[in-house]
């Protein structure tokens, strides 16, 4: 499939895809990414989950500099703040 054009490639429906909020707490740009990922995912039927980096020695060593981080089927989509727009834009496109 790696070779197939882009073009005829099949497009994951919303609900295949998965949307990871990579934060910790007490972080006050990490609650306005998670209300922004829980509305969009919400209304479009998108999976979520949250991981938070002071549990994780992997994901805290990679991340620690930028989060909240949000990551689309496990790619870096953006970091710091959410774009609801711009997230909406990546689920349905």
């Amino acid at each position: 499939m790696a070779d197939m054009s882009p073009l005829l490639r099949r497009r994951p429906a919303p609900h295949e895809r998965l949307v990871t909020l990579i934060g910790k707490p007490d972080c006050h740009l990490c609650d306005d990414a998670r209300l922004v990922v829980d509305k969009v995912c919400g209304e479009l039927g998108v999976p979520w989950e949250e991981k938070d980096i002071t549990r994780d020695q992997g994901l805290y060593d990679e991340y620690w500099e930028q989060i909240p981080v949000v990551l689309v089927d496990g790619c870096q989509h953006t970091f710091w703040r959410v774009d609801e727009r711009r997230l909406r834009k990546e689920l349905t496109e």
